[in-house]
């Protein structure tokens, strides 16, 4: 079964963590205020808990080539439990597989550039830091 699609210029949050409703709901706040537009389709689906990687990569695999998204956000139980909410970033397209985590103030310019195709997954994992987190473009 393919993963669900987004909706128009928005980025697929997949909840793959089902311990707290209460949390899920502080990340879809922090989400939704950290820009002034949805970035979002948040899916809320039993059949994805505890979900891997490498499943999420089979399905996309299997799925028909129209049916295909480039990437996914995993809000796991790691973006349930940080005051950051980091979402796991998974690559389903160019490197699939490759992760980098991006917190809840960083998701809506990355979601925005990768709907419209104007920088690539890379672009964003090459600078994630050490512990494999986005915390923007150094300026300096």
């Amino acid at each position: 079964m393919p993963l669900p699609q987004p909706d128009d210029l928005t980025s697929l949050v997949l909840r793959t963590d089902f311990a707290d409703d209460g949390a899920w709901d502080a990340v879809r706040s922090a989400l939704d205020a950290a820009g002034d537009h949805t970035h979002a389709t948040y899916v809320s689906e039993l059949r994805f808990a505890g979900v891997e990687v490498r499943t999420l990569l089979d399905q996309e695999a299997a799925a028909d080539e129209d049916d295909r998204i480039g990437d996914v956000f995993l809000a796991d139980a790691t973006t349930m439990n940080d005051p950051d909410h980091p979402l796991l970033a998974v690559d389903l397209s160019d490197e699939p597989g490759r992760t980098f985590r991006v917190p809840a103030r960083w998701f809506p310019d990355i979601s925005a550039n990768l709907s419209i195709a104007n920088m690539d997954f890379a672009d964003f994992a090459d600078v994630a830091d050490g512990s494999g987190t986005f915390h923007g473009f150094d300026e300096g």
